[in-house]
């Protein structure tokens, strides 16, 4: 980021609820201490940003929504929530870390810094988010928005897949979206791309 825009990163606990009810309050203390800002929801967390924007508008300048969602993102995920317990999530887990160990050296970023999240993040947790996210439903909240919105979508994000954007742009016609090159964490990957977005942003919203 360049030196005008200083990140401040919420982080969320890595035990006990998980929920966005539970998880509010570390935004609204986050927002609070600052006299304006813009809010970056990346994923999970989009519901989050819009939420925290309506509560406090005068400091919210901006909403940007990075890979995410106003409904569950997969259309089976409402009636998979009886199965999204700890045990079932961890497994999945375990299988898509399974190629990452086999076929990537210890050395590599990517396979260091997911296994850094995994420590910190049980399935416990994980799994009291994707509940939260089977139940969600934030379409009402993004059109009382009064802040402007940016929707940064990875150009091959099969988690959140494309359809989640188009419903976006249609509760919120107004939403700025930029498309950049990668999957789901293509803010990680191509972390260069997002910073530019990002910028562009803020900076037409200063003018």
């Amino acid at each position: 980021m360049p030196a005008w825009l200083r990140p401040v990163v919420v982080t969320y606990p890595s035990e006990g609820p998980n929920g966005y009810d539970d998880l509010l309050p570390r935004i609204a203390a986050a927002v609070e201490a600052l006299p304006h800002c813009y809010v970056l929801g990346w994923s999970f967390s989009g519901p989050l940003a819009l939420r925290i924007a309506n509560r406090l508008p005068e400091r919210v300048r901006g909403v940007i929504l990075g890979a995410s969602f106003v409904r569950p993102p997969l259309r089976s995920l409402p009636w998979l929530r009886p199965l999204l317990n700890a045990p079932v999530i961890g497994t999945v887990l375990f299988l898509r870390r399974l190629p990452l160990w086999l076929f990537t050296p210890p050395s590599d970023p990517w396979r260091r810094d997911k296994a850094l999240v995994w420590q910190r993040v049980r399935a416990r947790s994980l799994a009291a988010r994707v509940r939260a996210i089977a139940g969600v439903d934030a379409r009402d909240d993004l059109r009382r928005c009064a802040a402007p919105v940016l929707y940064i979508a990875g150009d091959q994000d099969i988690v959140v897949p494309p359809r989640n954007l188009a419903e976006v742009r249609r509760e919120r016609p107004a939403t700025h979206v930029a498309t950049i090159a990668g999957g789901h964490f293509a803010l990680y990957g191509n972390a260069a791309a997002g910073v530019a977005a990002i910028v562009a942003f803020v900076r037409e919203q200063r003018r």
